[in-house]
Formats: C-alpha cells, sequence, structure tokens
C-alpha cells in the first residue's frame, strides 16, 4: 500500500485555487485539448475540485449536434482525466519532471444530464488508490449541482515517448 496522509496519520494541506498557468505546467495538453480551466481546491493524496468553462465556440459544437449543441461525454470524461492528471501530478511532485499520466481504463461511465455551452462544469475527482506507477479514481462532473456524468477510472504514470 502507497503512503497517503490518511495512513500515516499527517493531514494533507489544502492547495488552490490554481490558474491557467498552474494547469499547463502540470499538463502537456493544450488549446483544444486542454479541457481543465481552472482548480478550486485539491488535497494531495485525496481530490480535486476543477471546473471547465464551457464555451460556444468550442470546435466539438459545429457537430455535436448542430441546433442541439451538447458536449460528448467523452470529453466529459477527459475532463475528469485531465483534473486527475493534476492531482496525480501535484500528489506525486511531478510537475516539471516531463511524466505523463496516461488513461489505462474507464469503468462505469455514465451519463446523466447534457452539458450545454454557457455552462459551469464542475469536475469533483478523488484517489482511490496509488500503487506504484497506477492510480485509480473516481470522477464526478456536475452543472449547477446537478450530476451530469461519473465514471471510474485508472491511468498510469509513465515517461514520455521517446522522440
Amino acid at each position: 500500500m502507497t503512503q497517503t496522509p490518511e495512513n500515516t496519520g499527517e493531514q494533507a494541506a489544502a492547495i488552490g485555487p490554481i490558474d491557467i498557468r498552474g494547469i499547463m505546467a502540470a499538463l502537456p495538453h493544450r488549446y483544444p485539448m486542454l479541457l481543465v480551466d481552472r482548480v478550486l481546491s485539491l488535497t494531495p493524496h485525496a481530490s480535486i475540485h476543477a471546473v471547465k468553462a464551457v464555451s460556444i465556440n468550442e470546435g466539438f459544437f459545429q457537430g455535436h449536434f448542430p441546433g442541439r449543441p451538447i458536449m460528448p461525454g467523452v470529453l466529459i470524461v477527459e475532463a475528469m482525466a485531465q483534473a486527475a492528471g493534476v492531482l496525480t501530478v501535484e500528489t506525486l511532485g511531478l510537475r516539471g519532471s516531463g511524466k505523463l499520466v496516461y488513461f489505462m481504463s474507464i469503468d462505469g461511465a455514465k451519463f446523466r444530464a447534457p452539458v450545454e455551452p454557457g455552462c459551469l462544469l464542475d469536475l469533483h475527482v478523488e484517489l482511490n488508490q496509488i500503487r506504484g506507477r497506477v492510480c485509480k479514481f473516481t470522477g464526478k462532473a456536475s452543472v449547477e449541482g446537478k450530476l451530469c456524468a461519473e465514471a471510474n477510472f485508472v491511468a498510469m504514470i509513465a515517461d514520455p515517448p521517446e522522440g
């Protein structure tokens, strides 16, 4: 079992807010694939609350769907995964290391309500377990307190591909 503040008796200090510059320092993603705009709070080894401002200017709304723009569910899950990436990087002190956090699996994804332009998408992700280079998470996305999507997912920490 990995040492965490919960099993060592230590209390993790909350971090936040983190602006877009801090997010870009933690993640390799850039527009149009950067789907986290701000971190409101982050507790290492525990959880993150991040937000995505959903704008009609996003390219995917041109085709999903004309006349009824809805954020694709796969991008909502990606936004949760990116929030988990920031949580992992901050928890393990990997900022600036070049390490990447890669998706390994998504389980139990459920989509409860559409996410439309003009919404502020709240991303709540809990870190459930770290074993070696593998991390397990539970994520929920909501708008104004209404659950829109949820999923369990696993990611691994890896070196970037050699180029």
